[in-house]
């Protein structure tokens, strides 16, 4: 039974959850991406907008998007960008450290020094064969939303990520398609309209892989509570004199 605070199925799903980079090339089917998706569309949204389109790749379809991704990388990556801004480009701290560290911790698991410009681009350029994996997502929105809508985008993100692992399956959200959105636009048909947001790799991560998970800030780093001393104090008051002595 649990009780107030008690870890539940959903909080270890979250919890255990990593951006897997190393996926076994065990199939995954189109009825378990399907019932993915179907599940992550109940992300909130506002003014039930909906405003993400998801590209489902596997097969041919994936090894020809990953292709042409790669060979852009490997040849004429600076001739490409995104069309929006990730990062800050002066970034304030405590965010600038957090970045510096996942740096070094990342790249440290793979034996690649931060100073190894050309190892970290052979690194990025895994993303483009989507890592291994079976399944690769490409995910936009509608350029012609506000930045609300992008809220409602990254939740049903979310969705899509933890609805994977509740099939048992590991996954990996990827900005970095976004900078080559114009190799993809003719490749999946992306209408004009729509904007390349992220890609998603979803698979089976290979037995030897454990989960790599970043150290996350405290609660007490991010939150600030306020009125739970009056609501303790309150509900003490209406107890009998038994039920003040168990609490």
């Amino acid at each position: 039974m649990t009780g107030e605070g008690a870890a539940t199925r959903i909080d270890e799903i979250i919890a255990s959850r990593f951006a897997c980079r190393d996926f076994s090339s065990e199939p995954v089917g189109r009825g378990t991406i399907e019932q993915i998706l179907r599940v992550a569309r109940f992300a909130p949204s506002g003014a039930n907008i909906q405003p993400w389109h998801v590209y489902v790749l596997a097969g041919e379809a994936k090894d020809r998007v990953s292709a042409a991704l790669g060979k852009a990388h490997d040849t004429a990556r600076n001739q490409h960008a995104s069309e929006y801004s990730y990062y800050a480009t002066d970034l304030p701290e405590p965010y600038l450290q957090r970045r510096q560290e996942f740096g070094r911790l990342f790249y440290g698991s793979l034996g690649i020094a931060q100073t190894d410009i050309e190892a970290r681009g052979r690194q990025t350029g895994k993303n483009y064969a989507f890592f291994g994996a079976p399944v690769g997502l490409i995910i936009t929105i509608d350029r012609r939303l506000e930045v609300g809508s992008w809220l409602d985008l990254g939740m049903f993100v979310q969705n899509v990520l933890l609805a994977a692992a509740g099939q048992g399956l590991q996954s990996c959200p990827q900005e970095t398609f976004s900078k080559y959105h114009r190799i993809l636009r003719p490749l999946l048909a992306i209408p004009a309209e729509q904007m390349v947001v992220c890609g998603i790799s979803i698979g089976r991560a290979r037995d030897h892989i454990a989960g790599r998970l970043m150290p996350r800030a405290d609660v007490t780093q991010f939150a600030s509570f306020a009125g739970f001393e009056e609501q303790s104090a309150t509900q003490l008051e209406r107890t009998t004199p038994w039920e003040a002595e168990t609490i």
